[in-house]
């Protein structure tokens, strides 16, 4: 008797962070690892991934991480879990690896078993077999994943839309995805992002003729941000800046080391008589690029904005132009970025997220998906569940019975046993890590409870110095504010938080006990000075105290 499982530890009611478990009897196939950034709350967060014990704890089970294509919500948990368990086999295209490389230690590399395929050439595992087909996307080498099982093919689509122009790397194998189809399929999990959306996403992906207009119709400087991984968009750019005697200036390191990578290995193209350096900064019809950065959207142009950036100044002439649409999350923060460039009287041009599209499947992609694949059941994912609820709409209209459509949660386990969707009320353990800086593992949410009241209330210190063998009082007690008060305007608050800390210091120190208990000194300090100042202020500051002996 077959038995299949397939959860998701991330990438279901949210955008990025993707990781999909499929586990047929008992081997395990993971399918994307991927990050997510948090721009609301983040509090010092750099990304968050998902938690990985599952993996830990049946790690010598598991036959390999399967990557569809190398942006970071596909891909970035996986240095972290290589941390842990560095026995695990990672498998993808070349340049999806060689994206990956960049964000693992060089002098790690030979311990990690990286595995580079190749498209349409099949992994065996036992009695089960992996399958990638190339898919169109806005990253070269991009494919889907068909996993054989006896109970017929499960396939995973990873990002894609449909688009005959993009060829070479690009290029979608429909016949092959046809031919899977006509195998028969058990499953199909397809992305959930543009479900909303009417039509193809195709040619509202494409945006070269725009670029062509914003070169002609701005004689002078143009500075445009561009996501590094997005590779489709950056030959669009030099295409077009082909067709003109302008030069361009690649500016940041990471976004050099990427476009430098992609034209070596042949999956970027231009002409090297119209690269420039920082001796054409200032030239007035060069087209400098700058790097849009996911997890700190339009940082490096706001330091250009405010004056910070050592190369680049503005100046009245030059023109602002952001290649890529506003994605969720984002769209207030750019509106404040284009409020500053337009009080600085820069000309700005950005894309319209309603007329303009990232490379994610619509309606009728999702339609010629289901089309082509013909699967017993479909399960939506990649997106907020709005968007996976649309994505049922879209396989019910198609014909797929509602019992047939497969709407989970996080950790929802969804049972196949021999070829039949079994009632099951299983539920994986799923929960976000939160990585800060280069810290691995859970900064923990007391952290984040502490940064949060720092943030809103600020901090104060009371320090005190007593002597070690008479107790008494030598200095203090000493306030110091941040972020609490102004303190010019606050000394009587100041004054009266002094005489309490005193109080509280020479009550514990004169009981004639040779030994002082600093702990519950320190606990009367922050819980009458806390009522105290949320009495005055209605503002709950940190408070620490400080007591030393000498």
């Amino acid at each position: 008797m077959s038995k299949i499982k397939i959860f998701s530890l991330g990438g279901l009611n949210e955008v990025g962070k993707n990781m999909y478990v499929i586990e047929v009897d008992k081997q395990i196939f993971v399918f994307d690892a991927g990050l997510k950034y948090d721009n609301n709350r983040a509090l010092g967060v750099d990304y968050i991934i998902p938690n990985f014990d599952y993996l830990i704890e049946n790690k010598k089970q598991i036959e390999g991480i399967f990557l569809t294509h190398g942006h970071d919500g596909n891909m970035g948990a996986v240095p972290d879990i290589l941390k842990e368990i560095p026995d695990i086999k990672v498998y993808g295209t070349k340049f999806t690896m060689e994206m990956l490389k960049r964000d693992i230690e060089p002098s790690l590399l030979e311990k990690y078993k990286l595995k580079e395929i190749r498209p349409h050439s099949k992994l065996e595992f036992g009695s089960l077999a992996i399958f990638p087909i190339s898919v169109t996307h806005s990253i070269p080498d991009s494919v889907c994943y068909v996993l054989y099982t006896k109970d017929g093919a499960i396939v995973y689509t990873g990002d894609f839309v449909f688009d005959s122009t993009m060829m070479g790397n690009y290029k979608t194998d429909i016949g092959k995805l046809a031919y899977v189809g006509k195998q028969g399929v058990l499953c199909l999990l397809s992305e959930s992002m543009y479900a909303e959306k009417e039509g193809h996403t195709s040619p509202n992906n494409r945006v070269g003729g725009f670029i062509r207009e914003v070169l002609l119709k701005n004689e002078h400087r143009i500075i445009a941000t561009v996501f590094p991984s997005h590779i489709y968009r950056v030959q669009e750019i030099f295409n077009e800046i082909g067709k003109t005697h302008r030069k361009v200036v690649i500016m940041g390191k990471f976004l050099q080391e990427t476009i430098n990578m992609a034209i070596n290995l042949g999956y970027l193209t231009l002409n090297k008589n119209q690269l420039g350096d920082l001796s054409n900064l200032n030239d007035r019809d060069v087209v400098v690029l700058i790097s849009d950065e996911k997890e700190k959207p339009f940082a490096n142009l706001e330091k250009i904005i405010k004056g910070f950036d050592k190369y680049i100044k503005l100046k009245d002439t030059d023109t602002i132009f952001i290649t890529e649409p506003a994605y969720e999350g984002i769209e207030k923060r750019l509106a404040l970025v284009m409020d500053d460039i337009a009080k600085m009287g820069v000309n700005a041009i950005s894309l319209s997220s309603k007329k303009h599209l990232l490379h994610h499947a619509s309606r009728e992609d999702l339609m010629l998906m289901i089309d082509l694949i013909q699967p017993r059941y479909y399960f939506p994912v990649k997106g907020e569940y709005r968007h996976q609820y649309q994505n049922a709409t879209i396989a019910e209209g198609l014909g797929i019975r509602p019992n047939h459509i497969l709407l989970k949660q996080n950790g929802d386990v969804v049972t196949f046993v021999d070829g039949k969707l079994s009632k099951s009320i299983e539920k994986v353990s799923v929960d976000e890590i939160l990585i800060d800086g280069k810290t691995q593992g859970d900064i923990g949410e007391l952290v984040l409870k502490d940064r949060e009241m720092l943030g809103e209330s600020g901090i104060v210190i009371i320090s005190c110095t007593i002597d070690r063998s008479t107790k008494a009082i030598l200095a203090g007690p000493e306030v110091l504010t941040r972020g609490f008060v102004f303190v010019k305007e606050s000394q009587d608050l100041l004054e009266e938080t002094k005489k309490i800390a005193l109080e509280i210091v020479m009550e514990s120190t004169s009981q004639g006990e040779k030994r002082v208990d600093y702990a519950k000194i320190k606990t009367d300090v922050r819980e009458k000075l806390g009522k105290f100042f949320y009495k005055e202020t209605e503002c709950k500051p940190m408070i620490i105290s400080v007591i030393q002996e000498v």
